[in-house]
């Protein structure tokens, strides 16, 4: 019940984005891009009987996430009880929802060959990161393929053998990054079948990039629409309260593609703030149900996409978008060295600022 929220919102939200034309430009042209990810819920409070004796952190519950890049809606959620499950474990309940000229995009951990192979099976096409443990072969001489922002550009061919004994020939496409990753790594790998007319390594290295949008909405989620409710420890409740949350998301995308449809793609896009939007409806909900009674909103429900799509339009047209301006960060500043203490140990705040001055 709790994935079908999410499917259903997104059915119903997707006519409305599409009626005002405010889709985002494909990633890949040709394709759809759809970003996959995973998410662990957090640990929740000691407050069920079956907890209490134990101090470990007790984790509700695993999920994966599937982003529709253009309309920017969650359409799928791969729902899991087991906090210790592994994300690769569910990915069979993934491949059902893949459909012909699909462009799945997704980290290393879901770099397996029988989830590629079952992708490609399906007509869809993905860019995946290889994963360390998924070796291969490669063929021929790695060639130069020009540079993105995050650095130069390579491409050679790779042979994966299957289960079966078959070899799968794909495209491995290499970044040597100028700016080594938080994991040290200085280059990466990423594996895909798109054909070469389609779309060049640049644009799947690019594509690939992306893939942060999704990480992007979990944080959202966790921090503006308060999925994560510590108070909720039993795993269906807490997953049923994150998917509750999705649904929340798939809202506020509606609301910025109208403004989209109004604005433009990139005034949105780097100049609104989702958490300001998110804090708008939290702090306006609970007084607009009292001053407006809920007979007045039925009206929305007998509307049709198009009608909807206009209306919001209409609404849009009359935001200040400086209310919800984006406050880009500056620099990272290098962290202060710390003098060491033990644990337990106290310092009185008064005679370090007297030292200091």
């Amino acid at each position: 019940m709790s994935a079908e929220l999410v499917r259903d919102a997104a059915r119903q939200a997707s006519p409305v984005i599409e009626a005002r034309q405010a889709e985002l430009p494909p990633l890949v042209p040709g394709y759809r891009a759809k970003i996959l990810a995973g998410n662990p819920l957090a640990a929740r409070e000691h407050r069920l009987e079956a907890l209490r004796p134990t101090w470990a952190a007790p984790l509700p519950g695993q999920l994966l996430g599937v982003l529709a890049q253009q309309r920017m809606l969650a359409t799928e959620v791969v729902l899991c009880a087991d906090g210790h499950a592994q994300e690769r474990s569910l990915l069979g309940q993934v491949l059902p929802g893949v459909d012909p000229d699909d462009l799945w995009i997704a980290e290393r951990n879901f770099c397996t060959v029988d989830f590629l192979r079952g992708i490609a099976a399906r007509g869809g096409c993905f860019v995946v990161r290889q994963h360390g443990p998924l070796k291969g072969t490669l063929l021929g001489v790695r060639q130069s393929k020009g540079a993105i922002d995050t650095g130069k550009v390579y491409e050679q061919k790779i042979g994966l053998v299957t289960a079966q004994g078959d070899t799968v020939l794909l495209r491995r496409i290499t970044v040597a990054l100028q700016q080594p990753t938080r994991d040290g790594d200085t280059a990466i790998h990423v594996l895909s079948h798109v054909p070469m007319r389609q779309a060049s390594a640049q644009q799947l290295a690019e594509s690939y990039g992306k893939r942060w949008t999704l990480e992007t909405m979990f944080q959202a989620l966790t921090e503006t629409l308060t999925c994560e409710v510590n108070a909720l420890g039993y795993p269906k409740a807490a997953l049923l309260g994150f998917c509750l949350a999705l649904m929340a998301y798939n809202a506020v995308a509606v609301m910025k593609a109208a403004l989209r449809a109004v604005s433009g793609h990139e005034t949105v896009r780097q100049g609104i703030s989702a958490s300001y939007l998110a804090l708008e409806i939290a702090q306006t909900y609970d007084g607009m149900m009292v001053a407006i009674p809920s007979p007045h909103g039925s009206i929305f429900r007998s509307l049709n996409a198009q009608q909807l799509a206009d209306v919001l339009q209409e609404l849009a047209a009359h935001v200040n978008l400086r209310r919800y301006k984006k406050q880009p960060r500056g620099p990272k500043k290098k962290p202060t060295q710390r003098t060491a203490y033990k644990n337990g140990d106290h310092v009185s705040t008064a005679k370090i600022m007297t030292k200091k001055i």
